[in-house]
């Protein structure tokens, strides 16, 4: 059904858990694993869980929220409604900053992976690529998601098969060491978590879900679950065969992985499953910051050009198309490892304002915990990142005072 000016319900929970998969099992594990063990050493199992925690506290705050409110634009509209206009602002702001920044990220690691001496120019032609897909309509868009989240966890699972059974591997690299501190681990939390994020993909299109209510709290649950499994079993698979020190300095984790296995051959097919997870998660991300955006313009917040919906593929073209110019720009020029720790801290505060928001609903606990780590692990971040992430949110607050004054 569509209402007058809405988006269409197209989506099941089983296309809604796809998208979030598509968020979450992207780029991230490729690239997150070896900072990470940088950061955390032995510890990195234990960041892993902390990370995971806070994920789903995040996830179960945003999946009351949205069955409540399904419609477009996530934490941007319960902040609005449970917090006051402020706060969903701030949200949305952060969200959709944070976001862009991911995108961006996500275009320069497929174009690292596929063509590292033309990494920029591979990274806008594949932004141009994904806008063009989203703007033809939902329904593509699960389907190319649904096909890439296959072949990116068939090369995962290749890869803990190739551990498994090369004689390589020693669990004795698994145990904690005196290289881990809780400063560390907590800045590996803060790291992973930047691969846990994609399950808001599925309360921000909750104005394109059949049966929101029931879909969403299913999907959100269903998809983190799934995807900490996959992340468990790789993270573990990498620490036996390099050990913490060898994977914190391998340019490649998962490509390091296999190659130590005694199975070389398939690094190719390792790079290829990298670019296409990337792929996915850059899709995933335009759809989210798009429809925030959407949620943004209907109420002014944004310009209100941006609301309009196509008649005939019943999308947020304009939205889509602004979002994908601004990507593919940052992405023809902006640094790697920047963009991911400014996402970082923006999106840590926009799932903070979820768990605030949650917390007016009752049943506390949940939200206070998801609260408090969000809190914690957006300021243990590096603090370029911290200062860039707060200047950007007082440049947002400020926009919005000159709007309220006029």
């Amino acid at each position: 059904m569509t209402t007058p000016g809405g988006l269409q319900r197209r989506l099941g929970t089983v296309d809604a858990v796809i998208i979030g998969l598509g968020s979450m099992i992207g780029a991230g594990i490729f690239a997150a694993l070896a900072p990470a063990a940088a950061a955390a050493g032995s510890g990195l199992l234990i960041g892993l869980a902390v990370a995971a925690v806070v994920a789903y506290c995040n996830a179960t705050s945003s999946a009351r929220l949205a069955a409540r409110y399904p419609e477009s634009g996530g934490t941007y509209v319960y902040g609005r409604e449970r917090l006051g206009e402020f706060w969903g602002y701030t949200a949305g702001w952060s969200f959709v900053v944070g976001k862009t920044a991911s995108c961006a990220a996500m275009a320069l690691t497929v174009g690292l992976y596929v063509w590292p001496d033309w990494a920029h120019a591979v990274a806008a032609a594949s932004v141009v690529a994904l806008t063009v897909v989203n703007y033809a309509g939902i329904q593509k868009s699960a389907l190319l998601t649904r096909i890439i989240v296959a072949i990116v966890l068939a090369v995962l699972a290749a890869v803990v098969v190739i551990v498994i059974t090369s004689g390589h591997a020693d669990a004795t690299r698994l145990e904690l060491g005196e290289d881990a501190t809780v400063a560390g681990v907590l800045q590996a939390a803060g790291l992973l978590f930047f691969a846990f994020a994609g399950y808001a993909r599925i309360a921000t299109l909750g104005e394109e879900v059949r049966d929101p209510a029931r879909t969403i709290p299913r999907a959100i649950p269903i998809a983190l679950a799934i995807t900490l499994v996959v992340y468990a079993a790789v993270a573990m698979a990498a620490l036996a065969v390099l050990g913490s020190d060898g994977l914190a300095s391998a340019p490649a984790p998962l490509a390091d992985v296999v190659a130590a296995g005694g199975a070389g051959g398939w690094q190719p097919v390792v790079r290829v499953g990298a670019a296409v997870a990337a792929l996915g998660s850059l899709l995933a991300l335009i759809l989210g910051v798009s429809r925030t955006t959407l949620a943004m313009a209907r109420a002014r917040h944004l310009p209100h050009a941006l609301a309009a919906v196509h008649p005939r593929f019943k999308t947020p073209h304009r939205a889509e198309i602004v979002v994908g110019v601004v990507v593919a720009t940052l992405a023809a020029f902006a640094d790697l490892r920047g963009a991911i720790g400014f996402s970082s801290f923006a999106v840590l505060l926009y799932y903070a304002i979820a768990n605030a928001s949650a917390w007016t609903l009752g049943h506390r606990l949940i939200p206070a915990v998801g609260l408090v780590g969000c809190l914690v692990l957006a300021f243990t971040l590096p603090l370029s990142s911290v200062i860039t992430g707060l200047v950007v949110v007082a440049v947002g607050a400020a926009a919005y005072g000159l709007r309220k004054r006029r």
